[in-house]
C-alpha cells in the first residue's frame, strides 16, 4: 500500500444486511474510514438515492430491414445528501488509526418497495465519497431493502371474490357438451405462508373428463412511453381430480398456500407488481376454461379486531350460499413473516430481496425459489375465526313460492 493511504474505507447501515426500512423512518450508519499514516481530506459527504426504472428492446421488421425500438422510462422516490466533513477550501489532517463518521437520513413518508424484474426495477443505495487533494476520489457503496407496509385489513381486500364461465366443448365443429365453471373465495387480501380456501364447483357436461386446477400467479407489469410489457410467473399451484362424463365436482375449500413472496405494488408510475387466483378447467379438444380472481398480497396480517365479525359473517354467508353449512375447518392464524422465511438467509447483496419466478408460460407444476425480508410488524393475536353459532341446515333461507 502507498504511504499515506487509504487502509479501507467502507459503509456499515444500524440494521444490518438483513434489515428492511420503510417509508418515514429514519436511515442510520456510519462511514468507516482507516489511515495508515497521516491522511489530508478535502471533504466526505454521504448520498441516499432510489427509484424505479425500467428498460425494453422491441423489434420489428421494416422491409427488409430490422428496427429496435428502445423503451425507457425512470421514477426517483429517494435524493438525500449530508455532509460529514465540508470541503472550506482547506484540507482536513486525519491521524493514523480507525476513524468514524456517523450519519442519518429521514425517509420520505411513502417510498415503494424494493424490486428486481426482467425489465424493470425498484432499488435504493446509499453512497459515500472520500476527496483527497490531488487523489482520484473515494467511493463506497451499499444497497439497503424498503418494504412499504400494504393492510389487507380494509373493507376492499376483506371483500369476497367470485366468478363463474361455461364453455362449450368443440370437436371438429361439433359440440361435445357444455362446460361450467364457479369459484370463491372469502376474500381478496392476502399475506405470505396464509392458505386460500378455493371453493368451486366444475360440472362437466361434454363427453370427455376434464382436469380442475388453481394457481397463484404473479403479473409483473413493466412501463415506459405509453408502452406496456408483461412477465408472468406461478408462484403455487394445485391440481383437482378428474371430473368425468356428465359428473359435477365440487371444492369445499381446498388449501392453496402462499409462498414467501414481495407484496403488490400499486402505486408506482412505471411497474406494478398484481396477483391473481386463476382457476381452470382443462377440456380435451378445446380451449381451457379460465376463471381469474383478483388478489392483493400484503404485509400487514389480519387484525383480530375490527375486521374479524365482518370476516366470519362474509364467509359464513358465500358459505351458506354454496350449500356447505357450517365452516369446513378451523382456519389458522395468519403467520408472522419470522416464522416464513428466516431473516438469517438474507445474504448482503446488491440484489432484490425477491428473485425472478418460474415463468408461467413453461409449467403450472414446478419448484419455486423466493424469499422476503424479515418483516419488524408487530405480531398479531391469536385469534380463532370459526363462528361459536354456525347456521343450520334447518336456518338456511328457502325460496317461497305461491
Amino acid at each position: 500500500m502507498r504511504p499515506g493511504g487509504v487502509r479501507s474505507f467502507a459503509l456499515e447501515l444500524a440494521r444490518g444486511p438483513g434489515g428492511a426500512y420503510r417509508g418515514g423512518e429514519r436511515l442510520c450508519g456510519r462511514v468507516l474510514l482507516e489511515a495508515a499514516a497521516p491522511l489530508r481530506v478535502r471533504a466526505l459527504e454521504v448520498a441516499a438515492r432510489g427509484g424505479a426504472a425500467t428498460h425494453w428492446l422491441e423489434g420489428r421488421s421494416v422491409g427488409v430491414n430490422a428496427v429496435s425500438s428502445d423503451y425507457a422510462a425512470a421514477e426517483t422516490y429517494l435524493r438525500r445528501r449530508q455532509l460529514l466533513l465540508r470541503d472550506t477550501g482547506e484540507t482536513t489532517t486525519l491521524p493514523p488509526g480507525r476513524h468514524e463518521f456517523p450519519f442519518s437520513f429521514q425517509l420520505p413518508p411513502t417510498l415503494v418497495t424494493s424490486f428486481e424484474g426482467k425489465h424493470g426495477s425498484v432499488r435504493y443505495c446509499i453512497k459515500a465519497t472520500l476527496h483527497r487533494p490531488w487523489v482520484p476520489a473515494r467511493r463506497a457503496r451499499k444497497v439497503f431493502t424498503v418494504i412499504e407496509p400494504v393492510d389487507i385489513n380494509t373493507p376492499a381486500l376483506l371483500a369476497p371474490q367470485a366468478g363463474a364461465l361455461e364453455k362449450v366443448a368443440r370437436s371438429w365443429y361439433s359440440s361435445r357438451g357444455l362446460v361450467s365453471l364457479s369459484a370463491k373465495i372469502d376474500r381478496k387480501g392476502y399475506t405470505p405462508g396464509e392458505v386460500i380456501p378455493v371453493f368451486a364447483e366444475i360440472d362437466n357436461g361434454s363427453t370427455r373428463p376434464v382436469l380442475p386446477r388453481a394457481a397463484v400467479v404473479q403479473t409483473q407489469t413493466f412501463m415506459a412511453r405509453g408502452a406496456r410489457k408483461q412477465k408472468r410467473a406461478v408462484v403455487a399451484s394445485l391440481s383437482g381430480e378428474p371430473v368425468g362424463p356428465g359428473r359435477r365436482a365440487l371444492w369445499q375449500g381446498r388449501a392453496l398456500r402462499i409462498p414467501p413472496v414481495g407484496p403488490s405494488i400499486l402505486h408506482c408510475r412505471v411497474l406494478h407488481v398484481d396477483y391473481s387466483l386463476k382457476v381452470c378447467v382443462d377440456i380435451p379438444g378445446t380451449s381451457k376454461l379460465l376463471l381469474e380472481l383478483p388478489l392483493v398480497i400484503g404485509t400487514i396480517p389480519l387484525h383480530p379486531f375490527g375486521s374479524r365479525s365482518s370476516s366470519v359473517g362474509s364467509r359464513a354467508s358465500f358459505l351458506l350460499d354454496w350449500g356447505l353449512g357450517a365452516l369446513p375447518e378451523r382456519p389458522e392464524a395468519p403467520p408472522e413473516y419470522s416464522e416464513v422465511v428466516a431473516g438469517g438467509e438474507v445474504a448482503a447483496t446488491g440484489q432484490s430481496p425477491f428473485p425472478p419466478l418460474q415463468d408461467a408460460d413453461v409449467n403450472l407444476e414446478g419448484p419455486f425459489f423466493a424469499y422476503i425480508q424479515e418483516f419488524r410488524y408487530r405480531p398479531p393475536p391469536l385469534y380463532s375465526e370459526e363462528d361459536p353459532n354456525p347456521p343450520s341446515e334447518a336456518m338456511r333461507p328457502r325460496s317461497m313460492t305461491c
